[in-house]
């Protein structure tokens, strides 16, 4: 039976960089999570019949919305619905089912490295038929259609054992119940050299690895443990848990301090690594060497023709705007196009489907290749193995060999979370009537040389994004970039991205947010961060 249910729109639901995300009692809310899914799937066209994909990180209220996006998508005309064993989708693993087995999208249910649990986050991310997050035009549709919705439909039938394999029929829908692991560890395997990997770890090299009790746990344990053959008690946190074990699932050196003050030690594991709440972004971590994501894009870059899947070179680089140009250097040095982009990682879509970037990356902790359409957490951990075992160098003799050739980018974030709405707002909207007249200020020993609000015009499609961040570069090579975030669920988050490029190797070994001391105070003298916030100091230091 397919029930119609009369609902009142929700005028908050408008998705993020990365979907819809909010606190658990939000979605709990009657109603709330229906319409959201609604309107997804009203905002689409031709699905009748077709194939949906549906997981996610195993957050607390993953399993229930599961049971309702099953029973919806029923009642609305889908013919198939493949679901990972136990509600389990990594975001790198789902994108690469959906274009595996040609389906028409799927529903991604994560506020990625958001903490969980009943007071904690949720989210649903709908992605397109390319794998991919959905690109803003289908966003908007979405959002449009949240405003106006009345009502939902829903088939009538009892839930579905998520804890076995097999194939289930209800309500006209076949539901598939998969192995979550399998087929993306299959495709890892086509990508890398698992046996110079495996030899190199069985030759004594030591890895671990922080799965933060989120997604990533057993996909590490098959990929890392099973198949190439690190120790399994350097797999560390590696049960996924509703509320992540009470802890932050962020790949940060916050939130990941025992991993770094491991890899800090004497007897440090040759090799660290760690992934988010949803698996597609990482932290990368050699002995006593911290890689900020940044630099790691451009190092993957510099050496992915050392794996078999990119041996024969790279079409391109793209980054995100906030990303440091450390990687613009390689791209320069490669002959290769170079691509900036704003954040989200659906702007990569169109240039990896045109054939026009190979590898692409993000400040935030994401980066990825064309393999999938969406960033790859242990895509990374596994390219820099496979990197670290063709050159039979330690993680510290790589990075001081790719300074030595291009030059060090310093680079910074600083977050300042839960900042009041309109303060935060307020704040840009200072800023950006400034940047007409910044243009030769000179700040200490800093002196501005341009400042805009960045837009992006998309090569393949001609689409244009505005006010995708307000950015100012400095004489020498500096640049200040300040943006409002858009994947937390409470106040404003004001992220203030900062590098400066240092090319004699003698400076090379400065602490990082030393060497950038004259751009974090061009950045309080420029935006007014403490007047206007109140705040001393950031939240989280990346």
């Amino acid at each position: 039976m397919i029930k119609t249910v009369e609902i009142s729109p929700f005028k908050d639901q408008k998705p993020g960089t990365s979907g819809l995300r909010k606190k658990v009692p939000v979605f709990q809310a009657p109603g709330y999570t229906e319409a959201f899914i609604q309107s997804i799937f009203d905002s689409l066209e031709g699905f009748k019949g077709q194939t949906l994909v549906v997981g996610g990180d195993g957050r607390f209220y993953n399993r229930e919305v599961i049971q309702t996006v099953l029973r919806m998508a029923a009642a609305n005309g889908f013919g198939r619905v493949l679901v990972g064993k136990g509600g389990i989708l990594s975001t790198p693993a789902a994108s690469h089912i959906i274009r595996k087995y040609g389906a028409f999208g799927g529903l991604i249910l994560s506020a990625s490295h958001n903490p969980g649990g009943p007071n904690g986050d949720f989210g649903i991310k709908y992605n397109v038929g390319n794998g991919g997050p959905a690109p803003e035009r289908i966003t908007d549709a979405i959002y449009a259609r949240t405003q106006e919705i009345d009502s939902y439909k829903i088939a009538m039938f009892n839930d579905v054992d998520l804890d076995e394999t097999g194939t289930f029929d209800a309500g006209g829908l076949t539901i598939e119940v998969i192995d979550p692991v399998a087929d993306y560890a299959d495709l890892m395997e086509s990508l890398f050299d698992f046996d110079a990997i495996q030899a190199m770890i069985a030759s004594g090299f030591k890895v671990t690895f922080d799965a933060m009790h989120a997604v990533t746990g057993p996909y590490a344990k098959e990929i890392l443990v099973q198949r190439l053959g690190v120790d399994p008690q350097l797999v560390l946190n590696a049960e996924p848990l509703e509320d992540f074990g009470g802890h932050h699932p962020d790949p940060n050196l916050v939130h990941a301090k025992t991993l770094h003050d491991t890899m800090m030690g004497e007897d440090a594991p040759d090799f660290g690594a760690a992934s988010d709440g949803d698996g597609d972004r990482n932290l990368i971590i050699g002995k006593g060497i911290f890689i900020n994501p940044s630099d790691s894009l451009a190092m993957l870059a510099a050496n992915a023709h050392l794996a078999p899947a990119y041996k024969t070179g790279l079409r391109g680089i793209a980054r995100s705007m906030p990303t440091s140009a450390a990687a613009d250097r390689v791209a320069d040095k490669l002959g290769v196009e170079m691509h900036e982009t704003p954040t989200g990682w659906k702007f990569f879509g169109n240039l990896l489907d045109a054939g026009r970037c190979t590898i692409c990356g993000e400040e935030s902790a994401g980066t990825g290749s064309d393999h999938v359409r969406e960033k790859d957490g242990l895509w990374a951990v596994l390219l820099w193995l496979n990197i670290l075992a063709a050159r039979d160098q330690s993680v510290k003799e790589v990075v001081h060999d790719h300074w030595a050739t291009y030059g060090r980018t310093f680079y910074s974030r600083h977050d300042y979370e839960g900042i009041e709405t309109e303060q935060a707002q307020g704040l840009m909207s200072a800023l950006e009537d400034k940047l007409g007249s910044l243009s030769g200020t000179s700040l200490n020993s800093l002196t501005v040389e341009r400042a805009d609000s960045f837009s992006y015009h998309d090569p393949i499609d001609a689409s244009i994004s505005s006010n995708q961040g307000l950015r100012i570069f400095f004489e020498g090579g500096a640049r200040l970039v300040f943006r409002l975030s858009g994947t937390g669920t409470s106040g404003a988050t004001l992220r203030v991205y900062m590098e400066r490029h240092e090319p004699d190797p003698a400076l090379h070994d400065q602490e990082t947010q030393e060497a950038l001391e004259p751009v974090i105070a061009a950045a309080e003298a420029i935006a007014e961060i403490s007047k206007r916030t109140g705040r001393d100091a950031p939240t989280v230091i990346t």
